[in-house]
C-alpha cells in the first residue's frame, strides 16, 4: 500500500481533532477537514496544508464526494451526552456506517476510528459505551478498508475537558466538592501521547485491523485525581465521596440542568474502571507522558503553556 499522504479529518474541530490536525500539518501531511461551518474553524484554516471544507458528513452521497482522493479517513465524531436530535445511536453508530460506506464508494482504502475504553456493544454497561462498541464492530467489518481503532481512556493536555472542568468545579465550590464515583480507576493518557500513535499508524502495516487502548503510565482513583486538581489549580476543596445511592440520585438532578453536567449514563459508564490491562502499544515507540509532568503546566497558577509550544517545536524535528 502506498504512503498516505492525503487525510480527511471528521470532527477536526474538537479537542483531540485539533491536536491531531496540528501533528499531520506538522509531519506534511495535506488535511482536509470536514466542517458544516467552516468560518468558526479559525485555528484550523491558519494551518499549512489544511483545508476546511463546507460539509454535512450525515448525507452519505455527499461524503463520499468529499472522500474521494483521500488517502486516509479520521473519524473523530462522538457525543457524551444526548440531546435532541444527537443520539449515540445516530451520532456514533448510524455516522459510522455512513463513514464506512462512504469510504467504499470513494475508494478510500484507510480508516481510523476513535473508540472509547470498555466500548462493547453487547456488554457495555451505559448506552454510550455500547454505542462505541457498536460503531467499532460495523467499521471493522470492513473486508476492503484498512481499519485501527483507538480506545483511550481520559485524554489529557492543556484544553482539555477533564482536569479543566474539575478545576472550574473546584473553584465554585462552597469549600466543599461533592464527587460521584470516586472510587473508580483512571490512567489517563497525554493529548499528543495519543495523537502521535495514530499518526504513526496511518502507514504501520502492523496496525491494520487493530484496536488499541490507550493508557497513561499509572492509573488513580478519580478521588486522587480530583484531589490533585484541587492541588494544582490552587482551589483546595475538601472532597466528599458519595456512594452508589447518592451518586444516582445526584446525576438525576444533574440530567436536567442546561449542559447536562453529570447524566445516569455518564454515571453508569464512570462506574467502570478505565485502565488497561498492559502498557501503551509498543509498536509506536511512545514512552506516554505522566499526569504530573504535565498537567501543571497548565493548570497551576501562573503557567502559561509555553511548554507544550516547545513540545511542538520538538515534535517538528524528531
Amino acid at each position: 500500500m502506498k504512503k498516505q499522504r492525503h487525510v480527511c479529518v471528521l470532527g477536526g474541530s474538537g479537542f483531540v481533532g485539533t491536536h491531531l490536525v496540528n501533528r499531520l500539518a506538522d509531519e506534511g501531511f495535506e488535511v482536509t477537514v470536514l466542517s458544516r461551518h467552516p468560518q468558526r474553524q479559525r485555528h484550523l484554516l491558519v494551518l499549512p496544508r489544511v483545508n476546511v471544507v463546507a460539509a454535512n458528513v450525515c448525507d452519505e452521497e455527499n461524503l463520499a464526494e468529499y472522500l474521494s482522493g483521500m488517502d486516509t479517513v479520521v473519524n473523530l465524531i462522538g457525543l457524551l451526552n444526548e440531546s435532541g436530535k444527537q443520539s449515540f445511536a445516530s451520532v456514533h453508530v448510524a455516522l459510522a456506517r455512513k463513514v464506512a460506506n462512504a469510504c467504499r464508494s470513494a475508494g478510500v482504502r484507510r480508516l481510523l476510528h476513535m473508540s472509547a475504553l470498555n466500548a462493547d456493544e453487547a456488554r457495555g454497561v451505559s448506552a454510550y459505551l455500547r454505542s462505541k462498541g457498536e460503531a467499532e464492530n460495523y467499521a471493522h467489518a470492513l473486508h476492503d478498508v484498512a481499519v485501527t481503532s483507538f480506545r483511550p481512556s481520559v485524554i489529557f493536555g492543556r484544553d482539555d475537558s477533564f482536569f479543566n472542568r474539575f478545576a472550574t468545579l473546584l473553584r465554585w465550590s462552597p469549600g466543599f466538592f461533592l464527587l460521584v464515583a470516586p472510587n473508580t480507576r483512571f490512567a489517563p493518557v497525554f493529548i499528543d501521547d495519543v495523537v502521535s500513535a495514530m499518526v504513526a499508524s496511518i502507514d504501520e502495516k502492523a496496525s491494520y485491523g487493530q484496536r488499541y487502548n490507550l493508557c497513561g503510565p499509572k492509573d488513580y482513583s478519580l478521588r486522587e485525581l480530583v484531589e490533585y486538581t484541587a492541588k494544582v489549580s490552587g482551589h483546595r476543596r475538601k472532597i466528599i465521596g458519595l456512594n452508589d445511592g447518592m451518586s444516582e440520585f445526584l446525576a438525576r438532578i444533574m440530567e436536567w440542568i442546561p449542559g447536562k453536567p453529570l447524566t445516569r449514563d455518564n454515571l453508569a459508564s464512570m462506574k467502570v474502571d478505565s485502565v488497561c490491562d498492559g502498557a501503551f502499544p509498543a509498536l509506536f515507540g511512545i514512552k506516554p507522558r505522566s499526569v504530573e509532568a504535565i498537567v501543571p503546566t497548565y493548570l497551576a497558577p501562573g503557567s502559561d503553556g509555553e511548554y507544550f509550544d516547545r513540545l511542538r517545536e520538538v515534535a517538528r524535528h524528531e
